[in-house]
């Protein structure tokens, strides 16, 4: 009798499953996946680590055991922090379009977009306990440093664009200190002054072999573990079609503003916008209006009105990777 339960159980656990995926996907797109059995209504697979994954350009080896296990435990974090991760691909959609032409400019390899990922988990709205803003998480003094204004009106570390030159220039200046991407990667989040000591003392090169804080040492796997889900997150449990993800700003125009005293909603309703849309395009606009004695000029997208009524059927995926067929 316990033997005809649990087939029964897998059977009914089997049938819920596969109805589950048919009603999201379709019979045909359904045939296709491979329903585990499993008498645990709520069962959790443990993913299996790559072998090996390509950053920057240069092959590392995850056999090794502490590398391994490291990667299995951020691997495992993305497969199961679900609304994180699926939160991340869909805003991506958005944002590499933008980023990945710059990183290229600046002479920055693409992976580094991952970084941006895990530093904010690609909210442009995101500001850390300590003061850290922004998608590539800059603390105020840092930005100031990196040329980037920041103060009650103006904060830079939200704009996308120079947000990202910042951040590109602190890599090369770290590139050219160690030679290294991963260990730039370290240094991003540990600091050059940190990384440097570490090697300094434990006679390594390279960030990954060094023993590090919990932080740096997870982050390091983090970065990893964001390209291997990006790549491929169907093959990690995450189903998507195109008209899940968040389509790029509809950008009609820019403009110049420069006056003594900037009106930001007067010039959203001057555009058919409210100031939350126009915000929207420009995070870097703190406050409603801007005293600006000095006259500077501020570049300021304006988005389409009309286009910002997106229909989710008409997005396209940045990656194709990303979604299914």
């Amino acid at each position: 009798m316990k033997f005809l339960n649990k087939k029964l159980t897998i059977c009914a656990l089997t049938i819920a499953a596969t109805a589950t995926i048919t009603a999201i996907l379709g019979n045909s797109a359904a045939d296709k996946f491979n329903v585990p059995y499993s008498q645990i209504p709520y069962c959790a697979v443990s993913p299996i680590p790559p072998a090996k994954i390509t950053f920057a350009g240069e092959d590392i080896t995850l056999t090794q055991q502490d590398r391994r296990e490291r990667m299995d435990r951020e691997i495992l974090a993305f497969t199961y922090s679900h609304i994180n991760t699926l939160l991340q691909i869909k805003r991506a959609n958005r944002l590499f379009p933008v980023v990945e032409p710059l990183l290229k400019e600046c002479g920055v390899p693409d992976d580094f977009k991952y970084l941006m990922i895990i530093e904010s988990n690609g909210d442009i709205y995101a500001r850390s306990t300590v003061g850290a803003a922004g998608l590539w998480q800059f603390m105020d003094k840092t930005a100031r440093q990196y040329g980037l204004e920041v103060n009650n009106s103006i904060d830079e570390r939200y704009h996308i664009e120079k947000a990202t030159r910042a951040a590109c220039a602190y890599l090369k200046e770290s590139y050219e200190e160690y030679g290294d991407w991963l260990t730039v990667a370290a240094s991003y989040n540990a600091g050059r002054n940190s990384i440097s000591k570490r090697i300094d003392k434990q006679k390594e090169e390279k960030a990954i072999n060094l023993q590090l804080v919990p932080e740096t040492s997870r982050y390091l796997f983090r970065l990893l573990a964001a390209k291997e889900i990006f790549s491929d997150p169907v093959k990690y449990g995450f189903i998507i079609q195109h008209r899940d993800l968040y389509p790029p700003l509809p950008i009609a125009k820019t403009i110049t503003a420069s006056k003594a005293v900037i009106n930001w909603p007067s010039i959203a309703k001057r555009h058919g916008l409210t100031f939350l849309q126009l915000r929207e395009a420009n995070p870097w606009i703190r406050e409603a209006e801007l005293n600006n004695k000095s006259g500077k000029r501020y570049t300021v997208l304006i988005p389409d009105s009309a286009r910002l009524h997106y229909n989710p059927e008409e997005t396209r995926a940045h990656n194709s990777k990303w979604v299914i067929k």
